[in-house]
């Protein structure tokens, strides 16, 4: 296990995305996955589905708000798996000013488990929900689906960004910005005074 301090001594680089514009790519995925969501589902199912499976106001803004808590937790469970420390690499928080909550792991992982972890509420609380939609014909899962497509907009960005780094890089979670450290793989095994 390699400290945040140690590794932020060597020739790390790191890598952000800017929360407003991240905001602003949500919106665009929300329309674009409505689109490409919403019509195969009118044509399978027709507007009956739709009225017969009208969302629920009431009970549907506390059902999101345990979408965004579990949107967190995934992140940390996909994390916490490929972390040698496990759910101790793993905290929470909110983003204040951006009322933005976020999962960090303060252990470094290779870029396929970050990825992972990255990525696991996009498919999870997404993408299944939503081709469940299609099968099933349920407008809640349907707009569920789409809505928590677009809540990754974030973590897709940034998994666009990791893609194109070497695989045999390791990743850092950046702990208060949207983003991540990336360290070539000899930087890993070079030992410091401290160790």
């Amino acid at each position: 296990y390699i400290s945040m301090e140690k590794f932020e001594m060597t020739n790390g680089r790191k890598v952000t995305i800017n929360i407003v514009a991240a905001n602003v790519f949500s919106i665009i995925l929300l329309i674009a996955s409505a689109i490409i969501f919403t019509v195969p589902f009118y044509l399978i199912w027709n507007e009956q589905a739709f009225r017969d499976g009208q969302v629920n106001h009431l009970w549907f803004f506390p059902l999101f708000l345990a979408g965004i808590v579990a949107h967190e937790l995934l992140h940390g469970i996909g994390w916490s798996l490929y972390a040698k420390n496990g759910w101790k690499s793993i905290s929470f928080g909110v983003m204040w000013k951006m009322l933005t909550p976020y999962c960090h792991c303060n252990e470094p992982l290779g870029k396929r488990p970050y990825m992972i972890g990255a990525l696991m509420p996009l498919v999870v609380l997404g993408i299944i929900p939503a081709i469940v939609s299609l099968l099933i014909g349920n407008v809640v899962l349907l707009v569920w689906g789409i809505m928590f497509i677009a809540a990754a907009a974030g973590d897709i960005w940034m998994a666009w960004l990791l893609h194109k780094e070497d695989s045999e890089s390791t990743i850092l979670d950046h702990p208060n910005e949207a983003g991540f450290y990336v360290f070539p793989k000899e930087d890993i095994n070079t030992p410091t005074k401290e160790e």
